[in-house]
């Protein structure tokens, strides 16, 4: 979860409006199931309550966040919330409905929506706080700086698990001031990598004459962590467009690419998901079978080939391939080079067609690979080239696609000198800093038709 407040807010309302429909149709069982009178038009209510509810929210958006410490102000917020909905929905029902609808039924689903409500969100949060304590799903972040904003911004992230970070310490010049210093701003590079840091926050202030924010900025996409600034001089950024937030602090990003927007995210996914899943189904289920025989005929070993690759914001996870090489112990520090013994007759028609890729639709529908992005490498490349090529990690500010704008144009297969994996890095980077959704479907249909697709393929 990133810190943007629309985040929050869309998080919230889908919570809201499941919670507030599954009230409606429970309520409307029980009024069946005791003979009582059931509404007619159920259908009417659900319109009602869903529109009436829509309104509530984004009227009163800033309610709709919590992020203040302990579950009373959000019992307090929540039952304000509710209250607001009942006069909002008295409102539009006397404007837009018949008053033969039943008020009754009103109240009693909201009261039953409030008291689902205060249970949902009571067992979210333990269940949140109990994982972060755990250190499973979660972010780990640090803030530059002690001062009154960066103690605001760590009382946020400690009372919001929702947010999904943790807060390890801070950094400071004077470490005697505060017992959560963990180390000073010098050592940034060393704590990031030892602590596994994702997210640095720099407290900053634009009167200071040690500024040092190019630095940390230069650190930081050195190690590929995200970064954000956060101005001491709060008042003068306020009502600023394209800013982050979190809570009432505003949150800078210097590191701002297309990206990063929900809404570009959203629509993203959906597209990764539709057409992972067509392909799977039209294609894959009748594909598999024979594939998989001629692999098994051509050599001993599973079909599936599968290897530690690193994915978004650093994350090691596992990607498919159909296997293409006799099995080996090189297959994780050697790559595959023109003449390489260990690829089998077969294997070299798939990776030259790029059918050994096709598994990884699966690690596209399962949310860790997009369908175009920059192609994701094994570990051992990501550790070597990430101290070669400065820019080198800022290719995993995104997902790895299977296949990618530096593949599209030639830069593909073996990188035995360093100016082929530069030419990867640099396609890469225009295309996570330019990135729109048209042009995902031009790589896409370069993949299939272009010529400088198959160049190089290894």
């Amino acid at each position: 979860m990133k810190f943007k407040e629309t985040e929050l807010l869309l998080l919230y309302l889908i919570f809201d409006l499941t919670l507030l429909n599954a009230a409606i149709f429970a309520v409307s069982c029980i009024s069946r199931w005791m003979g009582w009178e059931y509404p007619a038009s159920l259908s009417i209510y659900v319109l009602h309550a869903n529109l009436s509810w829509l309104v509530t929210y984004f009227v009163f958006s800033k309610k709709n966040l919590y992020l203040r410490d302990g579950f009373y102000n959000r019992l307090l917020r929540i039952s304000k919330r509710v209250l607001i909905f009942m006069l909002v929905a008295g409102v539009v029902g006397f404007l837009l409905l018949s008053r033969s609808l039943s008020r009754l039924f009103l109240l009693e689903y909201t009261t039953l929506f409030f008291v689902i409500e205060l249970i949902f969100y009571y067992f979210l949060y333990q269940y949140l706080r109990y994982i972060r304590i755990r250190g499973r799903h979660v972010n780990k972040m640090i803030i530059v700086g002690v001062s009154d904003t960066s103690k605001i911004l760590r009382t946020i992230v400690d009372s919001n698990p929702m947010i999904g970070y943790r807060f390890e310490g801070y950094l400071s010049r004077h470490p005697e001031k505060d017992a959560d210093v963990i180390g000073h701003p010098d050592e940034l590079a060393a704590i990031v990598r030892e602590k596994g840091i994702d997210m640095v926050f720099v407290c900053l202030s634009l009167f200071s004459q040690t500024n040092r924010g190019n630095e940390f900025l230069k650190v930081c996409n050195k190690l590929g962590v995200k970064l954000r600034f956060i101005p001491e001089n709060q008042s003068w950024f306020r009502s600023k467009l394209n800013m982050e937030s979190v809570g009432n602090l505003v949150v800078i990003n210097p590191q701002q690419i297309p990206l990063d927007d929900i809404e570009v995210r959203v629509l993203k996914r959906l597209f990764d998901i539709l057409f992972s899943l067509a392909f799977i189904v039209f294609i894959f289920t009748w594909f598999f079978p024979l594939i998989a025989l001629l692999i098994k005929l051509s050599s001993k070993g599973p079909v599936f080939f599968v290897q530690e690759r690193t994915g978004i914001n650093n994350k090691t996870f596992k990607c498919y391939k159909f296997r293409s090489m006799r099995v080996n112990n090189d297959s994780d520090s050697r790559q595959a080079t023109a003449e390489d013994d260990r690829i089998t007759p077969l294997g070299k028609f798939m990776r030259r067609t790029n059918i050994d890729e096709l598994p990884q639709f699966f690690n596209v529908l399962f949310g860790q690979m997009s369908v175009v992005g920059p192609r994701p490498h094994m570990l051992k490349h990501t550790e070597e080239y990430s101290l070669l090529i400065d820019h080198y990690m800022i290719r995993h500010y995104v997902k790895p696609g299977v296949t990618g704008w530096a593949q599209v144009n030639g830069y593909r297969g073996e990188t035995d000198e360093l100016w082929k994996m530069e030419k990867r890095v640099e396609y890469d980077m225009d295309y996570i800093e330019n990135w729109y959704f048209w042009w995902d479907l031009k790589i896409i249909f370069l993949t299939t038709f272009g010529r400088q697709t198959f160049q190089n393929a290894r």
